[in-house]
């Protein structure tokens, strides 16, 4: 597997590889689950890669909150399937592990974007002078 410098797109990648991996015996009654699974797996792939490339900060937001809702949404389909007793509890606590690790890294992500987003405005209230006349807020 091709390591990426992005640690967001290496566990989902990790994650759609074990999905491929464990979700092989899946009884023909529950395909639909496995399908979305997979299906919504790639679609996380996808939005990291877009909300990674892209230098729009209001959009770079609304990626990252369609990841975190596509980690929801993968989340109640394993629970559906550990419910099933399709994936037994091992693979189950694996897979959670997975999905932690993204969602923790793509909520630091966001984090990140505030502290700069924090960080502009703070800069946007500092005395600024222009021509002899005070300009802005006082920082208090």
């Amino acid at each position: 597997m091709k390591e990426e410098k992005f640690k967001v797109i290496n566990f989902i990648r990790e994650l759609i590889i074990y999905v491929d991996k464990y979700m092989i015996n899946f009884p023909k009654k529950d395909i639909e689950i496995k399908n979305k699974l997979k299906n919504e797996s790639y679609e996380l792939l996808e939005l990291g890669y877009k909300a990674n490339i892209t230098s729009n900060v209001p959009r770079k937001r609304d990626l990252l909150e369609d990841i975190i809702t596509k980690i929801k949404v993968i989340d109640f389909l394993l629970n559906l399937c550990y419910d099933k007793q399709i994936i037994n509890s091992k693979r189950y606590v694996k897979f959670g592990e997975k999905l932690d690790d993204i969602l923790k890294y793509t909520l630091g992500w966001q984090k990140k974007l505030n502290r700069e987003d924090a960080k502009k405005d703070e800069e946007k209230t500092n005395w600024s002078y222009h021509s002899g006349l005070q300009i802005g807020l006082p920082i208090l």
